[in-house]
């Protein structure tokens, strides 16, 4: 009987882990979407972007930066939050090359995520 104990506390405790992980994970801002999504070829020199979370997200409190094809880091002016989990920018005078974004946003949960986009310009 008492090695029983222990094999059954362990399950228990497998179980409340199992059950509580997908809260956590919901917590932090995942990227759900991405306008131009990663590896995308778009054309013209003007393009919005759109970029979309699991979760809420400060948007006075996140960044995103245009990395042009020569290394320049540019900084985007995002616009105000029309969904509590969307940030939308605008990018103009863009040039034939490979770009990417940097975005580094806030979570409601308090955390910090970030990532990096690369697309084309043709």
């Amino acid at each position: 009987m008492p090695d029983r104990l222990p094999q059954t506390l362990r399950r228990v405790c497998c179980v409340l882990l199992i059950a509580l992980v997908p809260t956590v994970v919901r917590a932090h801002a995942i990227l759900k979407s991405a306008s131009p999504a990663a590896g995308e070829v778009v054309s013209g020199s003007d393009l919005s972007i759109q970029l979309r979370f699991t979760s809420r997200i400060d948007g006075k409190r996140s960044r995103v930066l245009l990395v042009a094809p020569d290394g320049a880091a540019n900084a985007l002016p995002i616009a105000d939050q029309t969904s509590p989990d969307t940030l939308d920018m605008k990018a103009s005078g863009l040039k034939s090359g490979e770009y990417s974004l940097r975005w580094q946003v806030l979570a409601n949960d308090g955390h910090i995520t970030r990532g990096e986009i690369p697309f084309h310009v043709k």
